[in-house]
């Protein structure tokens, strides 16, 4: 999965790095988000009047939606540093501590994948989070002593794809709970035209329309998309992206106009032609095309869904009419169990 194009989680850390220079500085460069943005202001603005820091927040929602790079915005617009680290990365209680000394008032600490932090280090996050306090332990057996430090006023951004896996206590000591949804067409056009700006391709608004059409509702994709257009304009030595670099790009790329690549395809048929349609399990579903069950829950199947084409029963998995014409194959009332869906 690391090298697909329509992966929505980043493919490594070089990614990371070259999109930071794509980040959005302030609101007034955020494309989308209007709800968010307008509570974000709110809390931002209140904060400063009162010369507090702001209150923990929490995003949401799956990946490659700008939750990272809506943190960056809200510490720009503090004015204040943002420090960042992820769950996995704070192994003990420890690592937590070292980190939130370091930081001063106002700061920001953004915790990517917040729902894999441990159960030790979130024990000590609580007070830190309520009180601005740690409470270390020291020594060992009878002689053991507990010292309670106090901390500076800091703010901590979450972000998370999933949201259930975030203990109650932990999620309750969030002050905003936010999620993000897909982005629409118009949205990823405009962001398109934005990025293309930043990275000095010059491309028109049909073009990057088509672009944000195969975008699946994703920032990341739309603009992984953009740069692999972008390379076959330089190839060309084209001064302008033109339709036939986009369509030779896709083509290469197999991904047709609705944003499905050969991956998507090899889904549906294996449900449709080798399992009548469904409803079938995950699991065989997984079996079947050599691939992980996590990948194909978190990687292929929300958009298949988002677009109508997959549904999820309480007896598994079953291709709907949509999909079977997308494929080009007949359909039957007795393709799908109706049963099924009850």
């Amino acid at each position: 999965m690391a090298d697909r194009i329509l992966n929505p989680k980043p493919e490594d850390e070089n990614e990371k790095e070259a999109d930071k220079s794509l980040r959005p500085k302030m609101f007034s460069d955020l494309i989308g988000r209007e709800r968010e943005k307008q509570i974000l202001r709110v809390m931002i603005d209140a904060a400063k009047s009162r010369n507090e820091s702001l209150d923990h927040v929490i995003f949401h929602g799956p990946p490659g939606l700008g939750k990272t790079s809506i943190a960056f915005v809200i510490a720009n617009e503090m004015g204040k540093s943002i420090h960042v680290t992820s769950g996995p990365a704070i192994e003990r209680a420890g690592d937590l501590a070292s980190i939130i000394t370091n930081l001063q008032d106002g700061d920001i600490l953004f915790i990517d994948e917040i729902h894999r932090l441990s159960k030790v280090v979130e024990e000590v996050l609580y007070p830190a989070m309520e009180d601005f306090a740690i409470d270390i332990i020291l020594g060992k057996g009878p002689s053991a002593k507990s010292v309670r430090i106090d901390l500076p006023h800091f703010t901590i951004i979450g972000a998370t794809t999933k949201i259930g896996m975030v203990s109650a206590p932990l999620r309750d000591r969030f002050g905003s709970l936010m999620r993000l949804d897909f982005y629409n067409t118009d949205e990823l056009k405009q962001m398109v035209l934005q990025k293309a700006k930043i990275l000095k391709v010059e491309i028109d608004e049909t073009h990057a329309k088509l672009i944000a059409e195969r975008s699946r509702g994703t920032a990341r994709i739309a603009i992984r998309l953009l740069k692999r257009v972008r390379d076959f304009t330089n190839y060309r030595y084209n001064n302008k992206v033109t339709k036939e670099d986009l369509e030779d790009a896709m083509k290469l790329l197999q991904i047709d106009n609705l944003g499905l690549d050969e991956n998507d395809r090899k889904i549906l048929q294996v449900i449709i032609t080798n399992f009548e349609g469904g409803p079938v399990g995950l699991g065989t579903i997984a079996a079947s095309l050599s691939e992980e069950e996590d990948t194909i829950a978190d990687v292929y199947e929300p958009y298949l869904i988002q677009i109508g084409f997959l549904q999820r029963t309480p007896k598994g998995r079953v291709a709907t009419k949509k999909a079977y014409e997308y494929l080009g194959l007949d359909y039957t009332a007795d393709s799908l169990d109706q049963s099924s869906l009850l």
